[in-house]
């Protein structure tokens, strides 16, 4: 057996059965030399997989060895990607491990295993959301009528997730996938490029309402200059989307226009439940409309107009929407999480000059920088969800966009009087 790894320095290939660092220029390739060939893994590895089932148009088959010799394709591009989104991370290789592991499952006359359909046995569409917001969007206009996956785990940092191999077949096997667009989802693009469309509809949200481009404005921390064009070169930025906010969803208004277009793409792949889908989908879009227009009574009946977050901001679109002004340490999609000391006495002073009822902080994050600020202004702390993504036991205890954007409401009512 030959194999060709690359490993952290202490000699890590993987963590918590993911890899260290996702490489879609390795996924494209191992996809295309297994295709249609038998391949033999651990039992742990076909164990990760959806249902247990082994890759679709591969064979697996006991007592076989395979040689696989996976040679890392387009090296500089794939450094430039993690270099830019990760830092100084460590290359990693997939490696498919040959075992004799794969007892209990069916197989089919030639010795190989059962494909999965793309729609699931039970007759139901396939959806797989990238993270909360179109995972509830769909949830609320399509029931019991669909099989929902989000691969972001209620708790997770959204900025830092990484792919495992069951996310991305969850995606290849998917009717219907769901993602943002954007920096962030840079491995979605090239893990799409690499996958044979079908009949599989993607929604990227960035694609269905009018984007903003990020702003800084007066407080926050200086982005450290032109050092990222100089690290990465030009070229890495000729199209880019990386200055643009992603967080759609925070303004109600888009979050319809989201709606709308998810019901469109359901009834289009599954036309027998039309009457549900829509339904559902008219019940859900008076209810944004209500919160919509509650956001405006408030904003109407406020005596300021100003929000300070001891956070990131990823609220453009929600401010905007309302007219609303605000004050952040960070944009929306920043990486940075420690404040220049300037920011942090611009934060304070505005806080005490504006006599402000609360900082703000967005939900799972960290409190430091809002707690410092609200300590030396004599103010408090208020969470304002994003609705990026929950808690495990917020998920658990059934919260939805819904819920926390009416929180939201109650909040907006508080610190703007």
């Amino acid at each position: 057996m030959r194999a060709i790894v690359c490993a952290d320095k202490n000699w890590g290939i993987g963590y918590k059965n993911r890899l260290l660092v996702s490489i879609p220029s390795d996924m494209k390739f191992f996809r295309e030399t297994t295709t249609g060939k038998v391949i033999v893994m651990g039992r742990k590895t076909l164990e990760s997989f959806p249902n247990g089932m082994p890759l679709k148009r591969r064979k697996v088959r006991s007592r076989l060895v395979l040689i696989w010799n996976f040679v890392l394709q387009h090296m500089k591009d794939v450094k430039k990607k993690i270099w830019r989104r990760r830092g100084p991370a460590v290359l990693v290789l997939c490696l498919a491990v040959i075992v004799q592991g794969c007892a209990g499952y069916p197989a089919d006359k030639d010795g190989g295993h059962r494909e999965q359909n793309k729609t699931n046995e039970n007759g139901r569409l396939s959806v797989v959301t990238t993270i909360f917001p179109p995972y509830d969007f769909v949830r609320e206009i399509a029931g019991d009528c669909v099989d929902l996956k989000m691969l972001l785990k209620p708790g997770e940092e959204s900025h830092s997730y990484e792919p495992t191999p069951q996310d991305m077949i969850a995606i290849e096997n998917s009717d219907v996938f769901i993602y943002v667009g954007g920096e962030n989802d840079v491995w979605v693009e090239d893990i799409l490029s690499s996958m044979p469309d079908k009949d599989r509809v993607s929604i990227r949200l960035l694609d269905c309402v009018e984007t903003e481009e990020e702003e800084h404005v007066e407080g926050m921390k200086e982005p450290a200059g032109d050092s990222h064009h100089e690290m990465h070169g030009e070229e890495e930025h000729e199209g880019s989307v990386h200055e643009i906010d992603e967080h759609v969803w925070t303004s109600p208004v888009n979050a319809s226009v989201i709606v709308e277009k998810i019901k469109e793409v359901l009834i289009q792949k599954d036309s027998e439940n039309k009457a549900a889908y829509e339904e559902n989908a008219d019940r859900y879009q008076t209810e944004l409309a209500q919160l919509d227009k509650r956001f405006r009574e408030v904003v109407r009946q406020s005596k300021r107009n100003l929000l300070i977050f001891g956070d990131r901001f990823p609220f453009l679109y929600f401010a905007k929407e309302y007219g609303l002004e605000y004050y952040a340490a960070f944009p929306g999609c920043a990486g940075d999480t420690e404040p220049s000391a300037a920011t942090m006495v611009f934060l304070i002073e505005k806080a005490k000059d504006e006599n402000v009822p609360a900082v703000l902080k967005m939900e799972l994050s960290n409190a430091d920088i809002a707690n410092a600020v609200a300590e030396a202004s004599g103010t408090e702390v208020r969470i304002f969800y994003s609705c990026h993504n929950l808690s495990a036991e917020d998920f658990e205890k059934g919260e939805t966009y819904l819920t926390m954007m009416q929180k939201n409401a109650d909040t907006l009512k508080e610190v703007l009087n």
